[in-house]
């Protein structure tokens, strides 16, 4: 079901597509009919020839109707993609019952032409007024149903229908020329010219040069989408690509895939993304995708498939956050530094540091994993970071242990004047206009101490973390807030010493929620 598509919008849908379907096969039937009898009674291979190519029309409009009632069932367990398909299927038989007709006019008329005797052995052409009112009144009734049908196919999406108004629309061409072949052989009996006695046989090969070239038209088509070629009458794969890759976040469009099953299309897109970017942002890029797919095929059942990507805008720092990402590790508290030949000695063991980048890194693990367990991790964590970083020529990891324990509510009344502390010292910053979401935790054996109990040593207190977001004016710029951000670090720290580590969120004023 395409998006923003009701059950009532799909039925009124298919009720107009089987209207139009059904005016077309009554259409059909009665042209036929009239035609045949036409052609008996006068003897005339271009209006027999004309009364089969109206009966493929029959029959061409009778399978339309079918495949439009069928198609139109919505997708099940044993037909996924729903039932479009039988509306291709339908017109390839229909392309398959033109080729045979065609090919039997085409050799009866060449009969005729080859061996002029066969014509005074046929029935003599009793040509009367009525078989050229019958000739206009298809042409006319071609005219109007061809309309009609290319209409309600366009409206509808339904190729089905469409192939029978372009059908209907090249019958008015081959009924022309039968009408003028039965002018001509009345013109030549009439005035005794024998050359224009081959007038109908010559109008006959008009007609079946028609259905030949309306069945080739047809197969491609038909072909095309029951083997699931890219929709050639589209033609937009190249745009659909170029609005892809000007996503923002995108840099790169591996794959574009596209069928076509019925009025419905299926794209399958892959994309190349950042391998940084965040679960929040990389579904904001699946959606605009979707969207810029469903501009050239609208309606389009989109699957995007995302691959993580190193950007060519990646720093060191984010190839080194991707490995840890990559094995569902956090790390934090990441430094970089570039030592040359030159670097002076490090210790007082004359050490001196290869050249190269060295990098610091904290990381976190479970609290109840062993010494040789977290070890191991963190070696082969390094090992994968001097892979995805040659230049990197040592790598020192200190290992942090994640707390599993839930804070002890004697520690609440602690946290809450922390808090006011921290505002406190906010106010001393006049572009600081708001604190708020403020957050404190505690690791350490020092979390189940009594509130208002004096502080212990300092190698058995709590490790203490707070954060907090800032509000600042939009306007500000990003190197005064680091500025400020840093300067209330230092200031609340003074405040507070208890305190190993403040972070804080920056917000514009405009929007301190997001």
């Amino acid at each position: 079901m395409a998006f923003g598509t009701t059950p009532q919008d799909l039925q009124q849908n298919s009720a107009a597509k089987q209207a139009a379907a059904l005016s077309s096969v009554l259409a059909a039937f009665a042209i036929t009919l009239l035609k045949l009898l036409t052609g008996l009674l006068t003897g005339s291979l271009g209006m027999l020839s004309e009364a089969a190519h109206s009966g493929v029309d029959l029959i061409a409009a009778a399978i339309t109707l079918f495949s439009v009632r069928v198609s139109d069932r919505p997708a099940d367990e044993d037909h996924n993609y729903g039932h479009g398909k039988i509306e291709s299927l339908s017109a390839f038989v229909e392309t398959v019952i033109m080729l045979a007709s065609s090919l039997w006019i085409l050799k009866e008329a060449i009969h005729r032409i080859l061996y002029r005797d066969h014509l005074a052995l046929t029935l003599p052409l009793n040509l009367v007024v009525w078989p050229f009112a019958v000739l206009l009144l298809s042409i006319a009734v071609d005219y109007t149903r061809s309309r009609n049908l290319h209409r309600v196919a366009q409206e509808h999406a339904s190729e089905a229908l469409e192939a029978d108004a372009i059908h209907f629309s090249t019958d008015i061409w081959s009924s022309t020329a039968v009408l003028i072949g039965l002018a001509a052989t009345y013109a030549g009996q009439h005035f005794h010219i024998q050359v224009l006695e081959l007038a109908d046989p010559i109008a006959a090969v008009l007609v079946s040069i028609i259905i030949l070239r309306i069945s080739y038209t047809l197969a491609r088509r038909t072909v095309g989408a029951l083997t699931d070629a890219t929709p050639a009458q589209t033609q937009t794969r190249d745009a659909i690509i170029h609005d892809l890759a000007a996503i923002p976040g995108v840099l790169a469009v591996t794959r574009l895939r596209t069928r076509r099953s019925g009025p419905s299309y299926f794209a399958d897109v892959t994309l190349g993304l950042p391998r940084n970017l965040t679960f929040q942002r990389s579904e904001q890029i699946t959606m605009a995708a979707t969207q810029a797919v469903q501009q050239h095929l609208p309606g389009a059942d989109v699957v995007v498939h995302s691959i993580p990507t190193a950007s060519l805008a990646e720093s060191v720092h984010d190839r080194i956050r991707a490995v840890a990402a990559r094995s569902n590790l956090a790390i934090h508290d990441v430094t970089v530094q570039q030592f040359d030949d030159n670097h002076p000695d490090t210790s007082a063991d004359n050490i001196i540091n290869p050249a190269g980048l060295h990098v610091e890194q904290h990381l976190e693990v479970d609290e109840t994993m062993s010494l040789r367990d977290a070890h191991a991790l963190v070696t082969q964590l390094e090992s994968e970071m001097r892979r995805e970083v040659p230049q990197i020529a040592s790598i020192l990891t200190h290992i942090e242990s994640e707390p599993a324990t839930i804070e002890r509510p004697a520690s609440l009344e602690r946290d809450r004047q922390l808090e006011l502390r921290l505002r406190r010292v906010a106010q001393s910053f006049p572009e600081i206009l708001d604190i708020h979401d403020v957050l404190v935790t505690r690791t350490g054996a020092a979390s189940s101490n009594q509130a208002g109990s004096n502080p212990p040593p300092q190698h058995q207190a709590d490790r203490i973390q707070v954060n907090c977001h800032c509000t600042l004016p939009d306007d500000l710029p990003m190197a005064q807030v680091h500025a400020i951000i840093t300067a209330l670090e230092s200031a609340f720290k003074l405040d507070s010493p208890e305190v190993s580590r403040l972070l804080i969120h920056p917000e514009p004023a405009t929007d301190n929620r997001r």
